[in-house]
């Protein structure tokens, strides 16, 4: 693997933007950030005055274009293939729930997959220890079945298992110790738990809670004019709790964001796309399971065509990013690290998500308009943008 440098780029850092460096590569990591003037490799790569960014990391993903993660293996491959292009350089696939057994054989065959591009991070189960279904099938809503945990772990292997779970599944805190056994974090999602569930779900290690505000249900009433304390009170205020949202402007308020980042700070907030079948591709109908899903517009959320409930979004990563810049008013660098360093951090990988010496050079070239110019993995160009 050559040595590159790559020179006239505006660089983004977790605080800001560096406009008179360049960035050297060496053997698919970040070697040095050298002065302008400096610049010796055996390839030069000309930014053009464009942003170089940390490669983005998405934590929960269905689909995107015509693949889905459901249908199988090659749908998984072809969508590590095409996910450079929206500058994802590492993501975990997000499973829909199977019956028992099913679900471990499926996952058995994902886990063969060997990416050709974007980083596999980890399988994201998003059930089956959930209380709500959402846009999930109905299987989604499972037993505290410690054995068919463990299979679904072993199915995943090399890679980790994450479980998405609600702190208000039955039994939920006998079953959270052994989903984050390895360092592995436990995400928070479809529910409508107390805020002392919720408490109890973090103690047991539950660290992380995914398209916060959607499916997050506050419990019923049990004094007229009291509010009560759910999930979403309970994750907020725990400053070791992790958050992130669909970012599309229609799956939750940009508010609700900004009050995230006032509760939580810079470093516990980040953007995922919950992209499903159809995204980053052209608005209209498409075949999600025995459904179908329909976009009105670029980057909209994905309904169902039979009701018009949300399906998940239209979003990819660069479009997640410009909408915190235009919807949350943040700058590039914290739209980035969002993006990046948070997502990293969630997943417990301090070797990615950001543009720092001895970390792996992942990167992401974009324009004024967040497009994609240019995808590097590893110091590999993965996708570059015809001219």
């Amino acid at each position: 693997m050559s040595n590159m440098c790559i020179t006239n780029a505006r660089i983004v850092l977790t605080d800001r933007i560096l406009t008179d460096h360049n960035v050297l590569v060496c053997a698919g990591k970040i070697k040095d950030i050298l002065p302008k003037e400096r610049c010796c490799a055996e390839t030069i790569v000309d930014g053009m005055g464009h942003y170089l960014c940390p490669g983005f990391i998405d934590l929960h993903i269905h689909g995107t274009r015509q693949y889905l993660v459901d249908n199988g293996p090659n749908d998984l491959d072809h969508l590590c293939t095409i996910l450079p292009s929206y500058g994802v350089t590492g993501f975990l696939p997000t499973v829909c729930p199977l019956p028992k057994g099913k679900d471990a054989d499926f996952i058995r065959t994902l886990a063969k997959v060997k990416s050709r591009g974007t980083k596999i991070l980890g399988f994201h189960l998003e059930g089956p220890f959930l209380t709500l279904t959402g846009a999930l099938p109905p299987e989604a809503l499972g037993n505290a079945d410690a054995e068919r945990l463990k299979s679904l772990i072993k199915a995943a292997l090399p890679n980790k298992a994450i479980f998405s779970i609600a702190p208000d599944f039955k039994e939920i805190t006998e079953l959270i110790p052994l989903m984050a056994q390895n360092n592995t974090p436990v995400f928070i999602t479809h529910t409508k738990a107390t805020g002392e569930q919720t408490q109890l779900a973090i103690k047991a290690g539950a660290s992380h809670a995914t398209h916060f505000y959607n499916v997050f249900y506050p419990p019923d009433e049990t004094e007229p004019g009291v509010r009560p304390c759910g999930a979403i009170e309970a994750i907020l205020a725990d400053e070791n709790v992790s958050v992130d949202f669909i970012l599309d402007g229609e799956h939750v308020s940009p508010a609700a964001v900004q009050m995230a980042l006032h509760c939580k700070g810079a470093d516990k907030v980040c953007l995922i796309t919950d992209a499903n079948v159809g995204a980053g591709g052209q608005p209209g109908k498409y075949q999600f399971g025995k459904e179908q899903v329909e976009f009105r517009y670029a980057g909209s959320p994905a309904r169902f065509v039979k009701d018009g409930r949300l399906a998940g979004s239209g979003l990819t990563m660069n479009r997640a990013i410009k909408n915190a810049c235009k919807l949350l008013g943040t700058d590039l660098p914290l739209a980035a690290k969002m993006a990046s360093q948070n997502p990293a951090r969630v997943l417990r990988l301090d070797d990615i998500g950001s543009i720092e010496i001895g970390k792996q050079a992942d990167l992401v070239l974009l324009n004024e308009e967040f497009d994609v110019i240019q995808t590097w993995i590893d110091g590999n160009c993965c996708f570059k943008a015809s001219t």
